[in-house]
Formats: C-alpha cells, sequence, structure tokens
C-alpha cells in the first residue's frame, strides 16, 4: 500500500535584521515624506504627527505613542518598531519590508492596501486590524492577539499563524497560498470561510470550524 503525500507548506522567510548604530531622533516632530536612516525614536509621544510618505531606513521605534498618527504611505524598511502603543493610527497604503514588530498595542490601526513583505509580528494585540485589499509575503504573526481583524480583499502567500489567537477574523474575499493557520491557539472566523481554500489547518480545527462550514454551504444540522 503506498503512503499518503502530504503536500508541503512553504515557509515565510523571516526578516534577518542587524541594525547600525543609531542617531538619536532631535527633532520636534514627524514630517511629512521625511527621510529618517539609521534614527532611533525612544520613548516619544508622536500622537497625531504627520509623518504621511516619511522612509524610515535601518531605524528603531521603541515605546513611542503613535496615536491618531499619519503615516500613510510611509516606508518602514530594516527596521523595529518595538514596545510601540497607537489607536487610531492610520498606516494605510504603507509599505513595511524586513520589519520586526514586538509587543504592540495597537487598537483601529489602518493597514488597508499596505504592502508586507517579510515582516514578523510578535507579541503584543491589536484590535479591529483594518488590513483590507493589502498584500501580506512571508509574514509571521506569533505570540500575539489579533481581534475582529479583516483581511477582506486581501492577498496572504506564505503567511504563518504561531501560538496566536485569532478572533472574529474577517476574510472575505482574500485569497490564500502557502497560510498556515494550523498553529493557532484559538480561531474564530466571522467571514470569508470560503477563502480558506488556500490555507492550511488541523484536523482539530476542522471539527472546531465545522458550523462555519456548514452554515456557509447552508447545511443544516439536526439531531
Amino acid at each position: 500500500m503506498k503512503r499518503k503525500t502530504v503536500p508541503k507548506v512553504a515557509k515565510a522567510r523571516r526578516p534577518e535584521l542587524r541594525l547600525p548604530p543609531l542617531e538619536e531622533f532631535r527633532e520636534d516632530g514627524l514630517e511629512p515624506d521625511g527621510d529618517y536612516d539609521g534614527v532611533a525614536f525612544e520613548g516619544l509621544d508622536l500622537t497625531g504627527q504627520d509623518g504621511a510618505g516619511a522612509r524610515f531606513l535601518d531605524s528603531a521605534l521603541r515605546g513611542c505613542v503613535l496615536d491618531e498618527a499619519r503615516l500613510t504611505s510611509a516606508r518602514f524598511l530594516d527596521s523595529v518598531l518595538e514596545g510601540i502603543r497607537g489607536v487610531g493610527t492610520d498606516l494605510a497604503g504603507a509599505q513595511l519590508r524586513d520589519v520586526e514588530l514586538v509587543d504592540a498595542r495597537l487598537g483601529g490601526t489602518q493597514l488597508h492596501g499596505a504592502v508586507l513583505e517579510r515582516v514578523w509580528v510578535r507579541g503584543g494585540k491589536a484590535d479591529y486590524l483594518n488590513l483590507r485589499s493589502a498584500k501580506l509575503k512571508d509574514v509571521v504573526f506569533e505570540g500575539c492577539v489579533l481581534s475582529e481583524p479583516d483581511f477582506g480583499g486581501a492577498v496572504l502567500e506564505r503567511v504563518e499563524f504561531v501560538d496566536c489567537v485569532l478572533l472574529g477574523a474577517d476574510f472575505g474575499g482574500a485569497r490564500m497560498k502557502d497560510v498556515d493557520l494550523r498553529a493557532v491557539q484559538r480561531l474564530e472566523i466571522a467571514r470569508g470561510v470560503e477563502a480558506l481554500s488556500g490555507a492550511v489547518i488541523s484536523p482539530v480545527q476542522l471539527l472546531d470550524l465545522a458550523p462555519v462550514f456548514a452554515a456557509h454551504l447552508g447545511v443544516r444540522v439536526v439531531e
């Protein structure tokens, strides 16, 4: 008897960051289209700042407050964002490439239309994260809590969810390839279960999601 061949799931490539010596940020605030190369932002209150279109290269934001900050179309390249706090932070259309996001606390953050490539999200919690129509490639969510994230219309390729909690997720219209959900601690899908055709789940998760699949197919389960 031939043994079944289990299809392999392509692993996401994590960023490998080696920041150079950084220069402390000493300006009054962020500027639209600003260029920040090798800069350390440490414990700053950047509430309401306008950094739309700014470029952050080989930089670090640690312990900063980004409430209502406007960072639309900003670019974060080879950078670390650690311990940041933000409610209503606008990162629509932003680009994050080779970025580590560590222990962030975010609420209502706008990342619709953003491009995330080789991004490692470790720890922290994000409520109502808006990733509609975003493109995620080689992205790892690890040890974090995502409450009611919106992936509607997003494209996900080589995305891993590891030891995290995913509550009330919306995958409506999303397209997936090599998306690994097997290591999610708690998986709740509010919408878009049909988008899981490009994802991998565990047998236990299949049982947990059975009512959602049945509802999507219009199947009535009667004792």
